[in-house]
């Protein structure tokens, strides 16, 4: 892996140009596993600049209180405001879950999680069968996902399953193993039998065991990636609100090839810069080039410069 240069970096002063087409998109998560929802938006946009905050300084969020989640999220989303984007992408599950009317409220950019576009990609595949979500033990209490599909379609029955081992298996580099496949069908063997029409990977960690949960759970049954389908929904949004980057107007030979994690995208963490760089490897194939460690202060403690 290169040698990241990590520096200390403090808010910036905020952009009031939020109509800019060629402002970045905003994404946070409260650590890692956001990263599979920047490489879904990367691959679908490439044209687009990205701004990325890992809150790995408080992350879990699923321990945290609802007061607390909204609060941390909060901060995140004025942080990446204040930096100047066009629209924010809440990567985290337990955010989406929990506070996306409060950082709707705080924000005046257009916000998207991750939640209700899985919900919908999933009920347009399952064919009124019965959906299948697999998450974290606090996204599963939170019952969100069930929700969001009941709205859809309040026929179809839904399933959930907490996988929290699958986490720390993504993280490192397990996915492949034999302990993550006796971990998978210790986890996934009961919902075989339930003939799901659709299995939902309701956590950012699990697109990165995506082949071995497909092996255990059958390859019949499609998996929907709620990353993947926000980032349906924010090309949509995009164009639907003609935000989409210019780059997409001008001759292909002059642009320039965009990669993963190059320095025209902007990574912030709030903690463990190394251990990040590590592990977007591992989920990205690449580190980020631009990586800065920050501070996030609440709205009452916010500095600009």
């Amino acid at each position: 892996m290169e040698t990241i240069e990590i520096v200390k970096s403090e808010i910036r002063n905020p952009q009031s140009a939020i109509r800019n087409s060629d402002l970045p998109i905003g994404i946070f998560d409260s650590g890692v596993g956001g990263l599979t929802v920047y490489r879904a938006l990367h691959e679908r946009l490439s044209d687009e600049h990205f701004v990325y905050l890992g809150d790995t300084a408080r992350v879990p969020y699923g321990t945290k209180s609802l007061s607390t989640v909204e609060r941390y999220a909060i901060e995140n989303a004025k942080f990446l405001e204040a930096h100047g984007i066009k629209l924010l992408v809440v990567a985290c599950n337990t955010a989406s879950a929990l506070a996306l009317p409060a950082i709707r409220e705080a924000v005046s950019v257009p916000v998207v999680g991750v939640i209700e576009p899985g919900a919908r990609a999933a009920v347009e595949v399952a064919a009124k069968k019965k959906i299948g979500v697999i998450a974290t033990e606090a996204t599963v209490q939170s019952g969100a996902y069930a929700r969001a599909i009941s709205k859809i379609n309040p026929v179809i029955d839904v399933i959930e399953r907490a996988c929290p081992l699958f986490v720390p298996l993504a993280e490192e580099g397990w996915a492949e193993t034999d302990v993550a496949r006796a971990v998978a069908e210790q986890y996934l063997s009961d919902l075989r039998k339930k003939n799901v029409g659709a299995l939902v990977l309701g956590c950012t960690h699990y697109p990165i065991l995506r082949n071995l949960i497909s092996e255990v759970i059958g390859s019949e049954v499609p998996l929907i990636d709620s990353g993947e389908a926000a980032a349906c929904e924010v090309r949509a949004l995009l164009r639907s609100s003609r935000l989409l980057s210019p780059e997409r107007d001008r001759d292909t030979q002059e642009r320039r090839e965009r990669q993963l994690c190059d320095d025209l995208d902007h990574f912030y963490v709030t903690d463990a810069a190394e251990r990040f760089a590590k592990v977007a490897e591992r989920f990205l194939g690449t580190a980020p080039s631009v990586l800065e460690a920050v501070e996030v202060w609440g709205h009452d403690e916010l500095r600009t410069h």
